[in-house]
């Protein structure tokens, strides 16, 4: 049985469906109900829908041989897997965003509220800039705009709701799309069933 962890949601969904067209789908994915497990006995496999920042430790403890996940995750959380390929949706920038005149005073630590700690920390410490992180968990837009921080550092898609907030993407850092991912020991025993699933996904992307 290969176990496969898709992450919760749009992005979820839409990878449900890459499987679905390569031939691995489950009926019940498509009904009206809760469950987070779902099998194909005849295919061999089974989907378990996950909060999507916790595909990466699904995969990295064993849970679950393969999983789609967001690089900004992956770049977090570092889980110990291996990253097969890039599927080329889901995709947006890792960026810095202040207010409209934001003018950056260098005397001083920057003030930056992200929920990605580790991503904000590898990159502020790449530029030698002096800074001071401030967790959020979301809505972190309104940061600055109450003084609670210079800029922001968050995955930006459209740049809709910073424009309705008055705040402009400053730098981006980095792309950001859904990763294949797969457990180290899964790609090494199950080998041919996983570069199977790969494979077919690529023929159709």
């Amino acid at each position: 049985m290969i176990n496969i962890a898709l992450p919760k949601g749009r992005l979820g969904n839409k990878v449900y469906n890459l499987f679905e067209k390569i031939g691995y789908e489950s009926a019940e994915m498509k009904e009206d109900n809760r469950k987070l497990i779902f099998e194909n006995e005849e295919k061999n496999i089974r989907f378990l829908l996950v909060k999507p920042s916790d595909v990466g430790v699904y995969v990295e403890k064993g849970s679950a041989d393969i999983g789609v996940v967001g690089r900004d995750i992956l770049l977090e959380e570092n889980p110990d897997v291996y990253e097969l390929m890039d599927l080329g949706f889901g995709k947006c920038k890792f960026s810095i965003a202040g207010p409209v005149d934001f003018k950056e005073n260098f005397d001083r630590p920057l003030v930056v509220a992200t929920k990605y700690l580790n991503v904000a920390k590898n990159y502020f410490d790449s530029i030698n800039r002096d800074v001071e992180l401030i967790k959020l968990n979301g809505s972190i837009e309104i940061a600055p705009i109450l003084g609670l921080s210079d800029v922001i550092m968050d995955i930006v898609e459209t740049g809709t709701t910073l424009k309705e907030n008055n705040l402009k993407v400053l730098t981006n850092i980095e792309d950001i799309s859904a990763r294949f991912v797969a457990n180290k020991s899964s790609y090494r025993f199950k080998n041919k069933k996983i570069e199977e699933i790969v494979n077919k996904i690529k023929e159709i992307l």
